[in-house]
């Protein structure tokens, strides 16, 4: 799946403030980082893999199988919304289900929103924009 080609963003209702940017970000980069949030067990494994849909709690299966359908539908999927953890590390504010959904479908950019403040903090999980 390429994802220009197959799957369109919209903007999060939430975040459609001056208080927030847009921006592309590196998936790989952001689990990384997102592997020491400390909700990160309910989606990944000890070692950063995504779970599978049958792996996941009862209260996360299904969010991941409305982006599955959302996503076999050719549906536009929202833009979750990223900000930076208390301990420096990113912490996914909303689409969760979005972001790890895309992940395991090895789709490597998505764009989400920011807090503006956060904008200097955000640049190592930036895209290429070769990608």
């Amino acid at each position: 799946m390429t994802q220009q080609q197959t799957i369109k963003f919209i903007d999060n209702n939430s975040a459609t403030n001056s208080q927030y940017i847009c921006v592309n970000v590196d998936i790989l980069k952001i689990l990384e980082s997102w592997r020491d949030s400390v909700f990160s067990f309910q989606w990944l494994h000890a070692d950063g893999s995504i779970k599978t849909l049958n792996e996941l709690s009862e209260y996360e299966r299904p969010k991941r199988e409305l982006v599955e359908q959302t996503l076999k539908k050719r549906k536009p999927i929202v833009q979750p919304i990223l900000g930076i953890g208390i301990q420096e590390n990113i912490e996914i504010g909303t689409g969760r289900a979005e972001l790890l959904t895309l992940a395991a479908h090895n789709v490597k950019t998505i764009p989400v929103h920011i807090p503006k403040t956060n904008e200097s903090d955000f640049q190592v999980f930036l895209a290429d924009v070769n990608s």
